[in-house]
């Protein structure tokens, strides 16, 4: 069945969101026009300028509607650290935790040479001028440990071999409460390469 030309275009542009299908978008584009028009108007208002205003930071590529964001103009981040991720979803969970006071690095993804993703599509250029520049002692690689993650923290770190700084790698493996007869064998070996002495 189906319905007028602007109600169609509104289910299908409803499906660019990851994991909207079909149905999806048709139930939220219904909720929208049933009983949601004002949240539909405020929606479409935030959308709009968000597409327009909303750009990547020069310093250290995340979102920011401002040339530079928040948290790189944060003189009392300037910790000598800096936290490479891949993403600002990677970046936002990092500060929920609350434990990191440093400066980060957004890639916007990670090398993929079959998606044509390489060393210039993430910034490699950038965060070498920013290490550089800044005098970082410590790079943390806090990049997904998958295995575009840990070619592109290999290739990271590969660049930094001339350089004075530490380069450190996110520790991973089993999780606080987790039992082992439930972890994968992926898992599990990068818990025995990663592990350390007990200490008091």
């Amino acid at each position: 069945m189906a319905f007028s030309p602007l109600v169609d275009e509104l289910v299908e542009s409803l499906r660019c969101l990851p994991g909207v299908g079909q149905k999806t978008a048709q139930r939220m584009a219904f909720h929208l026009l049933e009983r949601g028009r004002a949240g539909g108007e405020r929606l479409s208002g935030a959308l709009a300028a968000a597409m327009t205003g909303v750009q990547r930071c020069e310093s250290c590529q995340n979102f920011s509607d401002t040339p530079v964001c928040p948290l790189c103009t944060d003189d009392t981040r300037r910790t000598g650290s800096l936290c490479v991720v891949e993403s600002p979803s990677d970046l936002l969970a990092i500060e929920q935790a609350g434990d990191y006071r440093g400066a980060y690095f957004v890639l916007m993804g990670h090398l993929s040479p079959l998606d044509g993703i390489g060393p210039a599509e993430i910034g490699m250029d950038r965060l070498l001028r920013r290490v550089r520049q800044e005098q970082i002692s410590e790079l943390i690689l806090a990049t997904n440990p998958t295995v575009e993650g840990e070619a592109t923290a290999h290739y990271i770190a590969d660049c930094l071999q001339d350089q004075p700084v530490l380069v450190t790698r996110l520790a991973h493996g089993i999780p606080v409460g987790g039992e082992l007869g439930y972890v994968d064998g992926f898992t599990l070996s990068h818990a025995f390469r990663g592990r350390k002495p007990l200490t008091d």
